[in-house]
């Protein structure tokens, strides 16, 4: 007895190609996390120049609130255009990297854009990471949908 490979005949029907729907889905989602990293750029731009913002010669402080709603923003827009929890992930990491950036980072006159004696970016890099974090626990406690058979 001897052992043979099946054989494939010639007329078998290749597999069905992928429906058009699946691939634009797929660019759509590839599109949204790239607008979520250029908007987590941006955003995070403008929060560091609001910082050192005064009125009268008093901080402001408007680039706190600021930093939660630009972050919530980008939290939804990541995870919604994306579909996926880890999408999250992107827009967190860069912007906390633009941050650990400015705060390391001295211009050419030898000042940093984020001060050790600025309170008002201190707090705005603390709860625009705690946006990022809050929104992350709450879409861990959140429940996937149970989808029906």
């Amino acid at each position: 007895m001897t052992l043979e490979a099946p054989s494939v005949s010639p007329t078998a029907d290749p597999p069905p190609p992928a429906p058009p729907g699946r691939a634009l889905e797929l660019t759509f989602r590839v599109a949204g996390l790239l607008i979520a990293v250029l908007a987590t750029v941006l955003t995070a731009a403008l929060e560091i120049f609001l910082s050192p913002l005064r009125l009268g010669g008093v901080p402001i402080g408007v680039a706190v609130p600021a930093a939660v709603l630009a972050n919530l923003a980008l939290c939804w827009f990541a995870v919604t255009t994306v579909g996926r929890r880890w999408a999250l992930a992107v827009p967190w990491a860069l912007w906390t990297l633009i941050m650990f950036f400015a705060a390391g980072t001295r211009t050419t006159e030898g000042d940093y854009l984020i001060s050790g004696e600025d309170w008002v970016a201190l707090v705005m890099i603390l709860v625009g990471s705690l946006t990022f974090a809050v929104y992350t626990y709450r879409l861990i406690l959140k429940r996937p949908p149970v989808t029906k058979q």
